[in-house]
């Protein structure tokens, strides 16, 4: 009979256990959506800026040979991620694009191309923000400003990549922020639980002498491997869902470095460890300092 009764204990501690980290596991898994969310944003927003353009217009007095000089020199500086020169001849056909054949616009103008050759160059992406592309620009003008007519770059759309990506990051970054403490109460709640079939356990080490910190210790220990558990089967879900979106939805296309994978996946470790660790704590202060008569 008391080896029947042992074995119910025992599966019902690892039931316990099993529910607790499948509690755990889901809320963090919700955590990891929208921290990838930030982190999906902050890539697209990098290639955004990646993408800015700007471009040097000189002086009609500079022939090709000197522009390129030029174009060599600024390869060497640490505010560009590309520079290229642009011929006259290939100006004109990203002019015309593809719905246009470059030699109508050619024949308007009796053969002549009223196109100059210029230099495009794209900032890395610290420097992608209105005041760095200002920078750069008044840097040009130091450096090459008896040889250039114009620095030219789109405001706008340097305005929109920064602003734009930057709301979308505070939004994400505001539910992630909501998800955490929901995900505290949860916790808390799911680790009360579990330790409360334990209760006379703390209590009866406390009874003949363990110190506190003894009684912790291996609680503590547990809590750590719950998290870590807990935190790997969330990113586990986490990537399963990407790899879903990525093979049945084909409007989506979900793409991650491995740094990034490994990022998230030590945020959502440290957050499972770090909330169940403090959980943990406070439920056994609360069983500790309780009296034997108020634990029935």
């Amino acid at each position: 009979m008391a080896t029947n009764v042992d074995r119910l204990n025992k599966r019902g501690v690892k039931s316990s256990y099993v529910s607790t980290i499948i509690g755990i596991s889901l809320v963090l898994f919700m955590i990891g959506i929208v921290l990838g969310g930030v982190f999906g944003l902050d890539n697209i927003q990098r290639q955004a800026k990646e993408n800015l353009q700007g471009d040097l217009f000189f002086k009609p007095e500079m022939n090709p040979a000197d522009i390129k000089q030029v174009e060599q020199e600024l390869k060497t500086w640490k505010q560009f991620n590309e520079v290229f020169y642009v011929s006259p001849e290939r100006a004109i056909e990203e002019f015309t694009g593809q719905d246009q054949n470059a030699d109508n616009i050619l024949e308007i103008f009796e053969g002549y191309n009223p196109l100059p050759p210029t230099i495009g160059f794209k900032p890395k992406v610290e420097h992608a923000t209105l005041k760095g592309m200002q920078g750069i620009k008044q840097d040009l003008l130091a450096a090459y400003g008896d040889r250039l007519d114009e620095v030219s770059y789109d405001e706008s759309s340097v305005k929109s990549v920064n602003l734009g990506f930057k709301q979308f990051v505070y939004l994400f970054g505001a539910v992630a922020l909501l998800l955490i403490i929901v995900a505290v109460a949860m916790i808390n709640n799911t680790i009360r639980l579990a330790l409360y079939s334990k209760r006379f356990s703390i209590k009866t080490m406390q009874l003949v002498g363990a110190t506190s910190t003894y009684i912790r210790r291996p609680f503590l220990l547990q809590a750590i491997g719950i998290g870590i558990v807990s935190g790997i089967i969330a990113m586990a879900l986490l990537f399963g869902l990407f790899y879903a979106l990525n093979n049945l939805v084909d409007s989506i296309e979900i793409s991650y470095s491995i740094e990034t994978f490994l990022i998230l996946l030590g945020s959502l470790v440290f957050i499972g460890v770090v909330i169940t660790y403090i959980s943990t704590w406070f439920a056994l202060n609360k069983y500790l300092r309780m009296k034997l008569d108020d634990l029935y």
